[in-house]
């Protein structure tokens, strides 16, 4: 990567993801040392990662002289904060979860549509969310473990060769658990989530779980590639990253189809640095940074044609989920959860 860091990004990773989002941030610094003026300073309130909050900020503020100051805080943390502000409001972009968490705060956010949308595979119809990137459903599978094991899809979960052996958040509060239900339920009800078809699989699953309820995403991919389980559920990077790294795992994108939500940037409403907001968005869905994080990162860009990676599976080769229905998710995410939760309780019985 790039040795392009500023002192502004070297000195503003403020609170780590999942951390309280503080109020200590401080003005972006210029290279002498001065307070930026807020002509060429931008405020970005992010739950990325970090790597890829650094491969499109340092670039960013390479290309255009924008001193970017970030805060950091899991997703929940930024909207609160962009919440607690709204009055005044305090940063200029949120770049944290995808439109459906964030479609009920729409008031928070100004619409803009940038020019370069049209080159993106889920365009910003609301006007206000645009979507940048993307975390797919995927499986991680150790590849020593599973041997021969046929582990291609939700269907095979079910084998009982791989009873509590199989790697699973908690949905009711980890979003990637959560994305990872809803496209089982799309795939196993063919399409109605809600069908009998859907929740008997899901029956089925909780069984084959054998109480595992893990409490944080890492330890679904972690504890597989550390051998503790088989084959865990969870969403793309953290395991092509792995391949990367030459662990013994392997990505599988569920054959029945994988959902690719789209994680969304906005701009706040009221944003103290408006143009430079409306610069951030076009630079993040530019052919430049989308290809430059497709080359260089595990996260998969959303741009038409941007290029990718060895370790990222080429868009040709995925068959996706087309039934989802990301308004009917946003409506009813309580009804599953609640249902899924209640399925979880009669198990234990």
């Amino acid at each position: 990567m790039k040795k392009l860091m500023t002192i502004a990004l070297s000195t503003l990773l403020l609170v780590g993801c999942g951390q309280s989002a503080s109020n200590n941030s401080q003005p972006a610094a210029s290279n002498d040392g001065a307070t930026a003026s807020s002509s060429d300073t931008l405020v970005v309130y992010t739950a990325r990662a970090e790597s890829l909050n650094n491969a499109v900020i340092e670039n960013f503020q390479a290309d255009t002289g924008i001193k970017v100051e970030i805060v950091t805080g899991s997703t929940g943390e930024v909207i609160k904060r962009v919440q607690s502000e709204a009055s005044n409001p305090m940063g200029d972009i949120i770049w944290a979860g995808s439109e459906a968490q964030y479609a009920e705060y729409v008031d928070l956010f100004e619409n803009y549509v940038s020019p370069e949308d049209g080159n993106m595979m889920y365009p910003n119809t609301s006007g206000y969310f645009t979507n940048a990137f993307c975390d797919p459903t995927v499986f991680i599978v150790n590849n020593e473990l599973a041997g021969d094991l046929k582990i291609e899809g939700f269907a095979d979960l079910l084998n009982p060769e791989l009873k509590g052996k199989i790697a699973y958040g908690d949905p009711v509060n980890s979003s990637s658990a959560f994305q990872c239900l809803i496209a089982a339920l799309y795939d196993m009800g063919e399409g109605d989530p809600m069908s009998d078809k859907a929740w008997n699989w899901v029956e089925q699953f909780i069984a084959n779980l054998d109480g595992v309820a893990l409490d944080s995403s890492s330890k679904v991919y972690k504890g597989v590639a550390e051998g503790e389980y088989v084959v865990g559920l969870i969403w793309e990077d953290p395991v092509a990253d792995y391949v990367r790294q030459g662990v013994d795992v392997r990505v599988v994108f569920p054959e029945e189809g994988a959902l690719f939500p789209g994680m969304s940037v906005s701009i706040i409403k009221g944003a103290p640095n408006l143009e430079n907001a409306k610069k951030f968005v076009d630079y993040m869905i530019s052919e430049k940074a989308q290809s430059y994080v497709g080359e260089n990162l595990t996260v998969r860009p959303l741009r038409k044609d941007a290029k990718l990676n060895e370790f990222l599976k080429p868009w040709d080769e995925i068959k996706r989920c087309e039934t989802y229905d990301d308004a009917w998710v946003q409506e009813h995410k309580s009804e599953v959860t609640e249902k899924y939760t209640e399925y979880l309780e009669n198990s234990m019985q």
